[in-house]
């Protein structure tokens, strides 16, 4: 199992008032500490024309954390694909990939706020046809040779060859709840993003889909989940939650805004209630366990033993790097992943607000 932190959206609520340039410079000095604490990957999230500042600008954000890390992996979940040239979007992860020495991921989505697309001049209805072709252009981008694709929605040779090439070979890997969209990253990814308002049975109910894809299509080779669940760690699991709260439930009310269209004032209790249940917060060692009872209940019982679950032996070193983190650094936000030896892992994030 690896651990790390996310989401950093650089979101700054009304009651905040800290400057734009301090809250930026707070996901660099984090970035420092995940890595001094022994973490594993740390990941940025993209929407535009937010009146909070939700971050917008992934790939300097990335190369900046870049330039602060050592270790830690880093990459975009989730990067908005249709609203990109996406040669243009090959160019500035493989640079990053250079910079970083090889440790960039890139997860992106299909994209949903109206806004987003309009404002871009992107139609809407091409999101999944552009997401594909993004996806094929990227791999074909950052191979030996030339580009050798010829894309529907961007005038570019397919004999041309795009450069920088990556330092490695960055993972692709694709968000979304719905059946096509898992579909879709059971196809063409290398992993999966499961949204932070899936349930337990519903990722679970996912990932048994995306076996199925992959198994009827023959496809072969490791297959990441990323299961987005917020949390928080302190002295105690009521302090923890005392600390999260309120960003939580700000975070989780204006996603509810934009997926409905309109201003929600306060999400309702049940609603809160389940938000609660569905956290991980506590002591390291009460997130530890948690994050270890994920990890067990998402594979079938037969892939336990394949390194879906947090093996006995990494436990104490997770505590010790959830204790490290928190001791210096809150809100802690943990991402747990294990992979498997050719059919999926399964990765937990715990975020704070």
């Amino acid at each position: 199992m690896d651990l790390g932190t996310g989401l950093f959206t650089c979101q700054r609520r009304p009651d905040d008032d800290r400057s734009r340039e301090a809250i930026y410079d707070e996901v660099l000095t984090l970035g420092e500490t995940i890595d001094d604490a022994g973490l594993d990957s740390a990941w940025v999230s993209e929407h535009h024309f937010a009146d909070d500042g939700y971050l917008s600008g992934t790939m300097p954000t990335l190369g900046a954390l870049a330039s602060v890390t050592d270790d830690v992996t880093i990459g975009t979940c989730i990067a908005l694909a249709p609203l990109y040239d996406p040669v243009r979007l090959a160019e500035d992860v493989a640079t990053v990939d250079l910079l970083s020495g090889g440790r960039v991921g890139v997860g992106l989505s299909i994209g949903y706020r109206d806004a987003e697309f309009e404002n871009f001049g992107v139609p809407k209805d091409e999101r999944t046809e552009r997401t594909e072709e993004a996806v094929a252009v990227l791999r074909g981008a950052w191979s030996d040779g030339p580009l050798g694709v010829d894309p529907e929605f961007h005038a570019i040779d397919p004999e041309t060859t795009v450069t920088p090439k990556p330092a490695g070979d960055p993972p692709v890997f694709l968000g979304g709840a719905a059946k096509p969209a898992v579909r879709r990253a059971a196809r063409i990814g290398d992993g999966w993003c499961a949204p932070s308002s899936l349930s337990l049975a519903g990722i679970r109910k996912r990932v048994e889909d995306i076996r199925s894809v992959r198994e009827a299509e023959g496809i072969d080779g490791d297959f990441q989940v990323y299961v987005i669940v917020h949390g928080f760690v302190a002295d105690s699991a009521e302090a923890a939650w005392e600390r999260m709260r309120d960003g939580y439930l700000y975070l989780q009310r204006r996603y509810a805004e934009w997926y409905e269209g309109e201003s929600i004032d306060e999400l309702p209790d049940d609603r809160r209630a389940e938000l609660k249940e569905d956290a991980i917060f506590g002591t390291p060692d009460d997130v530890v366990a948690e994050l270890d009872r994920w990890a067990t209940k998402l594979p079938p019982e037969s892939e336990r033993d394949r390194g879906a679950a947090v093996p006995d032996g990494r436990i104490p070193a997770v505590a010790r790097a959830v204790a490290s983190f928190s001791s210096r650094r809150n809100p802690c936000e943990v991402i747990a992943s294990g992979t498997s030896d050719g059919s999926e892992g399964e990765r937990s994030e715990s975020s704070g607000g």
